[in-house]
Order: C-alpha cells, then structure tokens, then sequence
C-alpha cells in the first residue's frame, strides 16, 4: 500500500523575531502578550533586520533577551532619547521603545514629552498598570485616585500626589504627533485590536507620518494582589472608565499627509509662521 503524505499547515507559531527564552515576566502579566503582538507585526512587515527595540528599566529591563532584533538597554525613562538618536542616525531602520508607566510618566516625562513634541519619527509601546512592578509595587504616575500601593497604603491622596497622568490625552495637544491609541489585551478581540494599533503604529513610522505610541492598559497581579482573572475584572472595572479605549490622535485620517502638515494648518492663522506670499518675497 502506497504510503501517503498530508501536507500540514502551521496554523500557529512563535514568531521569528521573538526568541525561543522563557521571560521573567509574572504569571498573568500581559507582558508577554505584548511583546508576541510586537514580535508578529515585525514579522508580518519583514523588517526584523533593521527593526532596533529600546528597553529601558522596568519589567520589560530585559526585553533584549526576548527579541531577536537589535536591541539597546537605555537609562531609567531615556528610551525615547536612545530612541531619536538611533533614528536620526539610522532614518532608514524601524525604531521602537518599550516603556512602562513608571519608566515613560514619571522618570522619563520630559523625554516623552519633548520626542513627541519634536515630531521624532518613532514607535513607543506604552504599557499602563498603574503601577510600579519590578520595584515592588509603588505607586505610580498612572496610579488611580485611592489605588492602594506600597507607597500609598491609605490610598492615593489627589491633595497631596496630585491626579494620574492620561498619556494620549496629553500627548493629543503636541504638533509632533502622529498617531495615539489606547488599547488593551483582556480578551481575543482586543488582543486582535491592540495588535492593529501596533501595526498602524509601525506603519505610521515606515511612512515618516511622525511620532506614534501605542497604549496598553494592562495588569500588575503580583502587585495588585490579584488572581490573573481578577485583576482583569478590576482592570475592567477601574481603570478602564478613567482610562478610555480607543484613537487620541490620527493625522491621516484627519486628512493630513503627516504631522507637519497638520501643525501647520492648525498654526495658518499665525503670520510668523506661515508667512504670506508678499511677506516672503518682501
């Protein structure tokens, strides 16, 4: 009898650009989620060997351990710095930073803040858990109002650490910016969303359209005291009604080319800087 061969096909693998290690991330950290979404994307746009990742300090500290693209570990809250440096030298290459709340809100604010108001033509993936994780649990720029912490046992007090920082809503105000969503991972769906914002995030930079960053409101069980399951229902809960899904800014679908051009369209008014025919030939 003829022995015969079924043809089978791979419905479901690594990614090549994700490296066969296992992380130090916890059980029922959706790290792990994330850093496969990103690993797909530069996959599926075949960029693995000019893509650069940035870790910085934080949970995803080693993150270069994890990816098989070229990585750089940057100072606590300097990835966007390493970031626009690579970039400016390599235009050509796919830079991401990866960066957690306490990393991108707290330590590393003016660096955010000033790489998205220049425009930097980079990706960040932005992972909110309202909380600081590999240190042990302290409270966090993101922290919600009354959010019990290491540092915050009684709650978080407004009167005296001030309100949580919402990141794409802030960042939405700065000419330089490109693209913003909010996203999470709680379930398939948003899985499969959150992976096309990072897509659209990526494509954002391919395109020279100007800054992008992905939010990801995500989990802390270990800190939070929760059971994986638990913490999604409290994520859903909390921190979902004071951090909302969804698209903070997007130029092109604004009708613009890029972000330069939309900040000059929101600046026409002003003659210094769209000077008038007759003024610049004066």
């Amino acid at each position: 009898m003829a022995e015969t061969t079924k043809e089978m096909k791979v419905v479901f693998e690594r990614p090549h650009a994700l490296l066969p290690v296992v992380t130090n991330y916890c059980p029922g950290c959706t790290h792990g989620i994330v850093n496969r979404l990103v690993a797909e994307v530069i996959d599926e746009l075949g960029v693995e060997g000019k893509t650069v990742g940035i870790a910085p300090v934080g949970c995803s500290v080693m993150a270069y351990d994890f990816f098989a693209c070229d990585m750089i570990e940057a100072a606590h809250g300097r990835a966007p710095a390493v970031a626009t440096a690579v970039k400016r030298v390599h235009p050509d290459n796919v830079v991401f930073a990866y960066q957690g709340d306490g990393d991108l809100a707290s330590i590393g604010m003016a660096e955010t803040v000033h790489a998205a108001t220049r425009g930097e033509n980079i990706t960040v993936i932005f992972i909110n858990n309202a909380i600081y994780g590999m240190t042990g649990g302290q409270m966090a720029p993101t922290s919600l109002p009354n959010q019990i912490t290491q540092t915050s046992p009684y709650g978080r007090d407004v009167s005296k650490a001030g309100y949580p920082v919402r990141v794409c809503e802030l960042l939405s105000t700065l000419d330089g910016v490109a693209y913003l969503e909010r996203v999470t991972v709680d379930t398939p769906k948003s899985v499969r969303n959150a992976k096309k914002a990072i897509r659209k995030a990526f494509d954002t930079q391919i395109a020279k359209k100007g800054y992008s960053l992905v939010e990801v409101v995500s989990t802390c069980p270990t800190n939070w005291g929760l059971t994986p399951s638990e913490a999604f229902a409290w994520m859903r809960e909390n921190m979902l009604p004071y951090y909302p899904l969804g698209v903070y800014k997007d130029v092109v679908a604004d009708g613009y080319a890029n972000a330069a051009e939309a900040a000059l369209d929101r600046a026409k008014d002003c003659p210094l800087v769209v000077p008038s025919e007759e003024g610049s030939n004066s």
